[in-house]
């Protein structure tokens, strides 16, 4: 019945839901980081604000690179803050990486369901093991085969 139900979900109700657990993600990634344009603390409600929107380029939707933790003020009432977006950006992710974005945001990208499932199920690792590493500190959470955050 369960697999019967997956199958009538569309790429669209996909793409939602793996923007829930990838949004859900980048918060927990960022949350001791501060703001990604401002630098501000990251406390209760703040975004997974995205330097090129989703809207304009929505093959970097789901590139981590491009989506960071961003407190409400500078995500939306600010319009993304994009000028110090873009320095914050340069500073976390490095020059070379931030220009190699630039290039890719002319790439297109076609995700197919199976495609958003996998991502899915990745994204949920990623918050398991993040949120593990959080609750029982830095130095006993559970190292990865590799001894990193799972890819």
């Amino acid at each position: 019945m369960k697999e019967r139900k997956q199958r009538l979900i569309t790429l669209a109700e996909w793409k939602r839901k793996l923007q829930t657990v990838f949004n859900k993600y980048i918060r927990l990634r960022d949350e001791r980081k501060g703001c990604i344009s401002c630098g501000k603390p990251l406390r209760g409600k703040y975004d997974a604000g995205h330097f090129y929107s989703v809207g304009s380029t929505p093959n970097l939707r789901f590139d981590e690179r491009n989506v960071h933790g961003q407190c409400v003020p500078c995500n939306q009432y600010k319009h993304g803050n994009l000028i110090a977006y873009r320095e914050g950006l340069i500073q976390r992710i490095g020059l070379e990486s931030f220009e190699q974005l630039e290039v890719d945001k002319t790439k297109e990208l076609r995700l197919t369901i199976p495609q958003a499932q996998d991502l899915i199920a990745h994204y949920k690792n990623k918050v398991e093991y993040v949120q593990r590493e959080a609750n029982r500190g830095d130095s006993k959470a559970p190292k990865t085969k590799k001894g990193t955050l799972p890819k």
